[in-house]
């Protein structure tokens, strides 16, 4: 299991395979196992990684997974968060991220993930000083709320800024003209939000015609729309969630932006076919065998006890047949998928490694 040190790096000394047989809950078969199509070719040459998802489908949970199930090939990984809510540390079990990059996880064979939390008030005064050498007055402008201002009255500028800094991450070099980073993954905004975030080139027709800025927009621009970048989609198997994920789908491709894959996460285990899935969401239950079959195990139960159990199956049975059918609708979209599994008792740390896992065993590479 990854241990924390003093400085709230987190490190391991095990695969990520092996820290899944540590871990308190296992990864499971789940219901939507088949729906699982492998990570694509797209997603395979794409560099940078923006995952989405509507509000609490868990995406800080499965672009970190991605981070690591990225490294375990031996990958210097690089993820990002852009909405100030210090999700990587916490998700982590560690103090806020400052406004640099951080070794956060080591992982067998080389792998390393960093970790970057955008701050919009530094990524502009790192833009006046690079573009416009205003260094000392971008600070002075910051003491007195004129940073603030300005990216309240230009929304649009603080997504210019964000996607600015994930480019000049994403294209920097080492002296012998290597990329520092293998591949980056950016917790992005909601898929309410996400085809806007990225629609820079839009965003900057009204905030500049010519200068640094709008050119440092058009490369962003050339970035996302290229081959090195796709937007994953994470989603529930609920229908407001799935609804949700095929609209967001149809704005990226009209936006001309590359969707990569949707993750599917929280699928519930599979315990019975679909048959019998069937049948006890129906209420077709034969509880005296339940109760026989329970007494054959040693386990007795009165009858307040196998009438809760009958619910619990009951219920159980409809929400998998309620996914199985959201799953249906959401291969009408096309995308490529892949399938995380629900984990009963939360996401701790180690778990990220066994969710890691479950991604390397469809292709994540």
């Amino acid at each position: 299991m990854p241990s924390t040190d003093t400085s709230g790096t987190q490190s391991t000394t095990s695969t990520t395979s092996s820290q899944s047989t540590e871990s308190s809950q296992s990864v499971r078969s789940t219901i939507a196992d088949e729906l699982s199509t492998g990570w694509s070719d797209a997603s395979a040459r794409a560099d940078l990684h923006y995952v989405s998802g509507k509000g609490g489908t868990g995406k800080t949970t499965v672009a970190t997974s991605l981070a690591l199930a990225l490294a375990s090939t031996g990958k210097r990984v690089l993820l990002v968060e852009v909405e100030e809510r210090q999700g990587i540390a916490r998700i982590f079990d560690r103090s806020p991220l400052p406004y640099r990059e951080e070794l956060v996880a080591r992982v067998d064979g080389g792998g390393k993930v960093f970790a970057l939390a955008i701050d919009i008030e530094a990524a502009m005064l790192d833009y006046l000083d690079t573009f416009y050498h205003l260094g000392v007055v971008g600070k002075v402008m910051k003491s007195v709320g004129a940073i603030e201002f300005a990216t309240t009255i230009a929304p649009g500028l603080k997504d210019v800024l964000l996607t600015g800094k994930i480019y000049e991450v994403v294209t920097r070099q080492h002296a012998k003209k290597e990329v520092v980073y293998d591949a980056v993954v950016v917790d992005a905004p909601p898929t309410g939000r996400i085809g806007k975030f990225l629609d820079v080139t839009t965003a900057m027709a009204d905030l500049a015609a010519g200068g640094p800025i709008r050119r440092q927009a058009d490369a962003v621009s050339e970035l996302v729309h290229s081959p090195q970048t796709v937007v994953h989609l994470v989603t529930l198997l609920e229908s407001l969630p799935v609804q949700e994920t095929i609209e967001a789908i149809e704005e990226l491709r009209s936006h001309d932006l590359r969707v990569g894959q949707v993750i599917i996460n929280r699928a519930e285990t599979r315990h019975l076919d679909d048959a019998a899935l069937q049948r006890i969401a129906e209420e077709d239950i034969d509880a005296e065998a339940v109760l026989a079959g329970l007494e054959e195990t040693g386990v007795e139960l009165d009858d307040e006890g196998l009438q809760g159990l009958l619910v619990e199956a009951i219920e159980h049975a409809r929400v998998a047949r309620g996914q199985l059918k959201a799953g249906e609708t959401l291969t009408s979209s096309g995308c490529p998928t892949l399938v995380l599994p629900a984990l009963p008792n939360g996401v701790e740390v180690s778990d990220l490694y066994d969710l890691a896992s479950a991604l390397a065993d469809q292709g994540v590479h």
